[in-house]
């Protein structure tokens, strides 16, 4: 069991370094203002022993699984009101459930409300898997005669053409040019 201060020498850990490789004792110990390393260690020896740190090759990190957040096996109706079960399941994070460590997944503000009836919205985050192919249905993010813009993507009989998820905006056909950027794999929404 952690004391509160160990609690509190935790988060500012995992605030100021997230799931990176932990820097040396000495470079800590500065920037926590302490006067010795082996204050750092002693820290250490405790969140090891807690499995909150875990040791690589003589490296440190912060325990991943302590990273993203907490997904409930039990479902929230839209509807009805349920019974509440409150059985974690397992912790799960953005980054794992959409790769965005990779150096090919990106992030998009919309603009706009083109995408609407898709349930995109103006403000939303795309998450877009950076590729330069799409099969018909993806919703990709093109360039499109000299813009770029998110639409779903048609390809009927070789013809291919941008489509819009709001009646009141027209189909984009290419006069020049459409190249994919990447294929949305979801959105992220604050409220």
């Amino acid at each position: 069991m952690l004391t509160e201060k160990q609690k509190i020498f935790f988060e500012k850990l995992k605030e100021l370094y997230g799931q990176e490789v932990l820097p040396s004792f000495d470079l800590m110990a500065k920037e926590f203002g302490f006067k010795h390393k082996n204050s750092i260690w002693q820290y250490f020896n405790k969140l090891k022993e807690e499995n909150l740190i875990q040791e690589k090759n003589n490296r440190f990190y912060i325990n991943k699984d302590l990273f993203g957040a907490v997904l409930f096996s039990s479902v929230v109706k839209a509807g009805f009101a349920s019974v509440a079960d409150d059985y974690v399941e397992k912790r799960v994070s953005l980054d794992e459930s959409f790769n965005i460590n990779s150096p090919s997944t990106f992030l998009f503000t919309v603009s706009g409300d083109s995408m609407i009836d898709l349930g995109i919205y103006e403000g939303d985050k795309v998450i877009i898997q950076k590729t330069n192919t799409a099969k018909n249905g993806d919703i990709v993010v093109a360039f499109i005669d000299g813009g770029y813009t998110l639409k779903t993507y048609k390809n009927k009989n070789g013809k291919v053409w941008l489509e819009p998820a709001n009646k009141n905006y027209p189909n984009l056909y290419p006069e020049e040019q459409l190249v994919i950027f990447g294929v949305a794999q979801g959105i992220v929404r604050k409220f």
